[in-house]
Formats: C-alpha cells, structure tokens, sequence
C-alpha cells in the first residue's frame, strides 16, 4: 500500500468508527454533541484512538502527496497533526455528556479543552486550505469539488454553539472526509502526472 492510500483510508475510518460510537454511546446526541466528546467517559479511549490513528494516516498521506504539491501535502500533513493533537487533548464534558457532565457548556474551559479547541482550529485551517490548494493543483471536476468543499467547512464555524449548528458541522465533515478520500484516490492512480 503506497503512502497515499493512507488517505483513502483514514476519512472513512474516522467516520465509521465516530458514528458507530454515536449511536451506540448511552446520552450521546448527534444533534448537540461533535464527535470531540465520544473521547469522555469510560469508552473515551476509542474516539482518542480514532482521532490519533486517522490523524497518523493523514500525515504518512502527507508523505507522500508532497510529491505532487508540496503546499497541498503540508496541509494535510497540519490536519493530521491536528487530529492527533485533539485525541491528545480531550474536550470538557458539558452539554449533558458523558451522564453526570453540567446540561449547558461547561462553565470555564481546562487548559485541555482549550488546548483540544486550538488542535481543532489547526486541523480546520490545515482541511480548508488544502481543499484551495488542490483545487488550483487539480483538474476537472475534482478541481471544482475541491474548492466548493472548501467553502463549505468554513460555513458551520459560523454556526456552533447555535441550534443547528452540530448538524451542519457533522453534514459538512462527512463531505470533507468523502473529498480527502477522493483526492487521496485521484493522487495514488499511477497516471497522475506531478
């Protein structure tokens, strides 16, 4: 398996695993809780381990994008960082998950919850930017599909925290994690030219 073909494994991995936890974790809620909270709680270890092993695939994807377009290949290589980072740092339990945690937002942020936020943040602005980057890099249909996805993660960072807002981000991701594959795919096929 070539270097690449990490990347088309780690999105749908990432997936499956995050929603066979959602609808399997007693109390988790699709429409109030992002995937970051499957890491509290007694089965936490596995979204932790998710979030590592996706994020590890992604950057030895990196690896071998970079020769086809070092930026490109950077910002991935930045969502993979980003994704382990986040199942280093675990969120704060609110929002009535894991059972026990406060109904509302947790009242202050742990210097872990802050430091998994920021490890979000990097892992979006690794995603959104190379969604720009192959769409230059690309032709074709998959060049359009790149910087339309790229748009769309920005569109729910508008939105958390409002009713909806979950939703939206989970929709959007599943089409991110679709677009990695994709690209990943397209880049591993031996006629892609660099």
């Amino acid at each position: 398996m070539s270097r690449i073909a990490c990347g088309v494994v780690a999105g749908p991995l990432y997936l499956v695993v995050g929603y066979a936890q959602a609808f399997t974790r007693e109390g988790f809620d699709l429409s109030r809780h992002p995937f970051s909270m499957l890491s509290l709680g007694s089965l936490g270890w596995i979204q932790i381990a998710n979030f590592v092993v996706s994020g590890a695939l992604f950057v030895i994807a990196a690896t071998g994008m970079a020769r086809h377009t070092k930026w490109g290949a950077r910002l991935i290589g930045l969502m993979g960082v980003g994704m382990i980072l986040g199942g280093v740092f675990v969120a704060d339990p609110g929002l009535g998950f894991p059972a026990g945690a406060p109904d509302g937002p947790p009242a202050s942020m742990s210097w872990h919850g802050a430091l998994h936020a920021a490890a979000f943040g990097i892992a979006m602005i690794g995603w959104i930017g190379a969604c720009f980057v192959f769409a230059r890099r690309l032709g074709g249909w998959l060049a359009v599909v790149s910087g339309l996805t790229g748009v769309l993660l920005m569109v729910p960072m508008a939105f958390l925290g409002n009713p909806g807002g979950t939703v939206l981000l989970y929709a959007v991701a599943t089409a991110g994690w679709i677009w990695t594959s994709l690209v990943s795919l397209r880049l591993n096929r031996p006629a892609f030219s660099s």
